[in-house]
């Protein structure tokens, strides 16, 4: 995992205690937040050892399913479920912070709970599969970024069994080369010439990557550094090693007391968490 934080497995059964809805994850919140000297200080805040999930609801064909959550000093979290005929999809998410919880938001100006909705944007998964993400998803609104990983999630649960077959979220499945249609300009036509054996040459080995300098700030304070080259080796058909360029490469992430994370945006829709 990325983040210091507790896995947290909900297995809600109904009347005749049938599961009806199961998930397991795990997720930490990066929140911005006020000081009383009106500096702005980013903190970090995970999930401990004691969660309850008081709320949380079985739903049916006219009424929203909901997983909820409750920990540490007054923080809850949320998510309802819609189901169709034939698939069922997240809606929206419900997260409420305490700023009273002095060892999370040390000195915030504003205190008391906050709560902030936002739309999920889990596309559409057929019922009777399990939606599994592995890579880390995030999602950002007022100042809060959610951050998910290690995710296993069945609504709506039928028969009371957990479904065998699997939908992955985008992250989790690997891409493949486009395929390239034949056309006038790339046609090749077969040439009537013997040709001698190509002779063999040996690749050109991957150059060592270029150091990159990256830092984050918390207000007007640098609170991070990192100087790097980083390569990634990445097993798919064949191996392959990619060099990140910091010329292209942007830093962003937050500082807290106990805990920071550095992330690195290659421009390419690829995120790199450390």
């Amino acid at each position: 995992g990325f983040f210091q934080s507790y896995a947290v497995e909900v297995d809600l059964r109904d009347a005749s205690n049938a599961t009806c809805l199961y998930a397991r994850w795990m997720m930490s919140f990066s929140i911005k937040y006020e000081t009383n000297s009106s500096d702005y200080k980013n903190a970090t805040l995970s999930l401990g050892s004691s969660v309850t999930h008081n709320g949380s609801t079985c739903g049916n064909d006219t009424q929203a399913a909901i997983l909820a959550i409750q920990f540490g000093e007054g923080h809850s979290w949320s998510v309802s479920f819609t189901k169709t005929n034939e698939t069922y999809q997240s809606d929206l998410i419900t997260f409420t912070y305490n700023t009273n919880d002095a060892a999370v938001f040390p000195d915030a100006k504003r205190k008391g709970p906050i709560t902030i909705v936002v739309k999920d944007t889990m596309r559409p998964v057929q019922l009777n599969n399990v939606f599994v993400c592995h890579n880390t998803e995030s999602v950002e609104a007022e100042n809060v970024t959610q951050i998910f990983w290690n995710l296993t999630l069945q609504a709506f649960v039928q028969n009371g069994t957990i479904g065998k077959k699997e939908s992955r979220c985008d992250a989790d499945t690997p891409t493949s080369a486009p395929t390239v249609v034949p056309t006038a300009a790339n046609k090749t036509t077969p040439s009537t010439t013997t040709l001698s054996p190509a002779p063999t040459t040996t690749p050109k080995p991957v150059e060592n990557p270029v150091t990159g300098n990256y830092s984050l700030k918390s207000g007007n304070k640098t609170c991070l550094l990192a100087s790097l080259g980083l390569q990634l080796n990445v097993s798919q058909d064949k191996p392959l090693l990619i060099n990140i360029n910091p010329k292209t490469t942007s830093a962003s992430g937050t500082c807290g007391n106990t805990s920071a994370t550095l992330r690195l945006n290659d421009g390419n829709s690829s995120f790199i968490d450390f």
